[in-house]
């Protein structure tokens, strides 16, 4: 759809109700385009509140929470009088999704993705320089990262750098990833996720290297991947087995500081040992204030929340991860500007 062209939109289809239904009924309906278990937990926290969620394509085959609509098709979702927003899954991505998305960017409709949808750094640039002509607010699925915990991390971490503080010289940033499943692709698309909160805590690297064993079978179930910059405190990232979890450590000359993120939803994070309030992170529902904070107050300026320019950074540094273990040496990276 052509930047500025308005087009006649077609009748709300079954399923969805008109916008004035809507203004009575919830605080918002939201399309649905795919699924996956983090955009399950967006749609329970969006029933929760009292907001009406509509599927409009097949799902993935992942069982659907009651109280969800059906509707026929896809590009219903291009009419802003049938839903304010889109959730979009990575369950059952294909070549037909991959271009639906794209679509709905052309479009300019709002969109939370979970991340990440595709491994391609193409596919990803390409959507933040459509983004870029549309305007369409894309949210990718990067909770941790609002998480108070990581700011406090982010906060010590500078104020180690600069010599205050009272833990010492910053010695190093380790990241241990324990997974149930170390296969290659869901070690990568972790890492996808988890290089958000590098690039967060950290800063952006120029470096990456890869360590792991010499079966390339059995070379992703311990993995360690090391990040480095001119001005950086190291940092490693390393998969190993156990309970589902994140734990990052920031190593001073004086001691160190660990933080726990466990996977499970009701779990609660701790800092050194301890649960300091707030001991339970709602990462769906952190996820939807940030929708409501960039749809309603139209505030897509925030320094903390994720925007699609750090997932697609993030996309690029898991697929230099193959690149640095085929070819066994570290591999720069140039931070180049998004463009053709």
């Amino acid at each position: 759809i052509p930047v500025g062209r308005r087009q006649e939109q077609p009748p709300a289809a079954a399923g969805w109700p008109s916008g004035a239904a809507r203004s009575t009924m919830a605080r918002m309906h939201v399309g649905l385009l795919g699924s996956d278990a983090r955009i399950l937990e967006v749609v329970a926290a969006a029933l929760r509140r009292g907001d009406t969620v509509t599927s409009a394509d097949a799902v993935g085959g992942c069982a659907l929470p009651a109280g969800v609509d059906h509707a026929s098709s896809w590009e219903q979702l291009l009419d802003p009088q049938a839903c304010d927003a889109i959730l979009v899954g990575s369950a059952g991505w294909s070549p037909p999704r991959a271009e639906a998305v794209r679509t709905l960017v052309q479009a300019g409709r709002p969109l939370v993705l979970a991340h990440p949808l595709e491994l391609s750094m193409l596919w990803a640039y390409e959507l933040e320089m459509i983004r870029r002509d549309t305007g369409a607010v894309l949210v990718p699925y990067l909770p941790d990262r609002l998480h108070p915990f990581v700011a406090r991390l982010r906060e010590e971490l500078e104020a180690a750098l600069a010599g205050v503080g009272g833990h010492g010289a910053p010695e190093a940033l380790v990241l241990e990833r324990r997974m149930a499943d170390r296969s290659r692709d869901a070690v990568l698309r972790q890492f996808a996720r988890d290089a958000d909160l590098v690039r967060f805590i950290a800063g952006d690297p120029s470096r990456l290297s890869t360590l792991a064993g010499a079966d390339p079978v059995t070379a992703w179930g311990r993995l360690a991947v090391g990040l480095t910059g001119p001005a950086q405190v190291p940092v490693r990232w390393e998969v190993s087995p156990g309970d589902p979890g994140l734990s990052l450590r920031l190593d001073c000359a004086a001691g160190s500081i660990v933080v726990h993120a466990p996977d499970a939803a009701d779990a609660p994070w701790s800092w050194n040992g301890q649960a300091e309030p707030p001991p339970i992170f709602d990462r769906a529902a952190a996820i939807l204030g940030e929708l409501d904070r960039r749809l309603r107050r139209g505030d897509t300026t925030s320094t903390t929340a994720a925007g699609w320019a750090d997932a697609a950074r993030a996309i690029e540094l898991a697929e230099t991860v193959p690149r640095s273990l085929a070819k066994g040496r570290a591999v720069d990276l140039h931070r180049e500007e998004f463009t053709e």
